[in-house]
């Protein structure tokens, strides 16, 4: 069961970066290429795993295929489709499911990068699976050093469970019925409470930093002083780890921390 204390957890200490420097990817977002699951789902839609992120908004910018990502919020069920060129971002408690209609491949911008690799992610299970973190976890885990076949049919099980109570919840959302979908929000928070000094953290030396070099930037400017542009730097990534069996797709992930 979670615990903790009542009133909040207690900060951890941060580093103090250089409120100068940065040399992450803009806005300490994170990016990778995704190559969305075809696998048949139980309502015949081929694709990856609804989920929703609680301090992240995400976006996709299509490179090729085709599909649509469906979105539930409070406003109800909404479907977007994707094709090549198209554009589409979301905020945070958005719950999204790709959906593949022909080799899709996407890229995913993501804001503060790290987050959601530490856990700021989480699968609309049905609500028996969401209890406390344990459960949740023995459900959603990948075998980690199971082979090919194993970590697939592992990440199929999981996006089933998703599917499963995605459809619940939008069904009972599209009947007028606001609370399966407000219980699953106060499930997500519970389970994530307890890794939040974890992202602060992350948040600080991440797209924080980044906030605050552009702020220590235009004062400098305002100053008449361009000395920080003599520490100019350009970096160029290959992904750090190609095919990873993600919750939507394989994907190809790139180191762009700061």
């Amino acid at each position: 069961m979670l615990s903790g204390n009542p009133s909040g957890p207690r900060r951890s200490p941060v580093p103090t970066p250089d409120p100068a420097v940065h040399d992450g990817l803009p806005g300490g977002i994170g990016v990778s290429r995704l190559r969305v699951y075809d696998w048949p789902a139980a309502d015949g839609l081929r694709g990856g795993t609804p989920h929703l992120h609680l301090t992240c908004t995400e976006g996709y910018t299509v490179v090729s295929g085709r599909g649509a990502v469906q979105t539930l919020t409070p406003a109800g069920f909404r479907q977007d489709p994707l094709a090549p060129g198209a554009l589409v971002w979301f905020t945070p408690g958005t719950i999204h499911r790709l959906v593949n209609e022909g080799d899709l491949t996407i890229h995913v911008l993501m804001q503060n990068s790290g987050l959601p690799e530490a856990g700021d992610a989480v699968l609309t299970l049905p609500p028996h699976l969401l209890a406390d973190p344990a459960t949740y976890r023995a459900a959603v885990a990948l075998p980690a050093d199971g082979t090919e076949q194993a970590t697939e049919a592992a990440a199929r099980r999981r996006r089933d469970l998703a599917v499963e109570g995605f459809t619940a919840l939008r069904a009972a959302t599209g009947a007028g019925d606001p609370e399966p979908l407000a219980a699953f929000h106060r499930a997500a928070a519970a389970l994530v409470r307890p890794l939040t000094p974890a992202w602060r953290e992350r948040w600080h030396t991440g797209a924080a930093a980044a906030a605050a070099a552009t702020d220590a930037q235009l004062d400098a400017l305002a100053r008449g002083d361009a000395s920080h542009l003599a520490g100019a730097r350009v970096r160029a990534e290959q992904p750090a780890e190609r095919g990873r069996f993600g919750m939507c797709g394989r994907l190809d992930v790139y180191g762009t921390g700061a």
